[in-house]
């Protein structure tokens, strides 16, 4: 059976479905704990958080149904032309399908449309599938933060010039 798959942007009609997806995926991953974007005060209001100038988010559909997306986002405290990464989460059964590539792909390109030079990234050990992804995507590994860490539970940094 083939699966028909679409990347688009964020609606405010996608705001409950992306919260409760980013929280499956971080439960799934036993990594809903403080520090993470499992406590992030705007979860279920990512459609107005995402909504400001030199921000971008996509939204990952298979045949249809929201099933994960990803974003960029001006960070305070990030050098001059970086943005990060952010929110990088698909379900189970949209995993293998190509979808996370084709979300940092976007994210990339809306970077660069935006200004961006680099795009930097913070993650986790517990998501272990996203890291060769993003290792593959050419991200490589930076010993400590960018600018002021807002996620406390991330030890892993990684950045790409773009």
């Amino acid at each position: 059976m083939t699966i028909t798959t679409k990347i688009r942007p964020l609606q405010e009609s996608d705001n409950h479905s992306l919260g409760a997806i980013i929280q499956q995926v971080l439960e799934e991953f036993n990594a809903n704990k403080p520090g993470t974007a499992y406590f992030d005060k705007n979860l279920y209001e990512l459609h107005s958080a995402f909504n400001i100038p030199n921000a971008a988010y996509w939204i990952a559909e298979a045949d249809g149904r929201v099933v994960g997306g990803a974003g960029i986002f001006p960070v305070p405290g990030l050098p001059p032309a970086h943005c990060e990464l952010v929110k990088l989460y698909l379900l189970p059964e949209a995993r293998g399908l190509g979808l996370g590539k084709q979300l940092i792909a976007q994210c990339l390109q809306s970077a660069g449309t935006l200004g961006y030079s680099h795009v930097y990234l913070e993650t986790m050990p517990e998501l272990k599938q996203a890291i060769p992804l993003y290792e593959k995507m050419g991200f490589s590994y930076l010993p400590a933060p960018l600018g002021a860490a807002v996620h406390f539970g991330c030890s892993i940094w990684m950045i790409k010039a773009i």
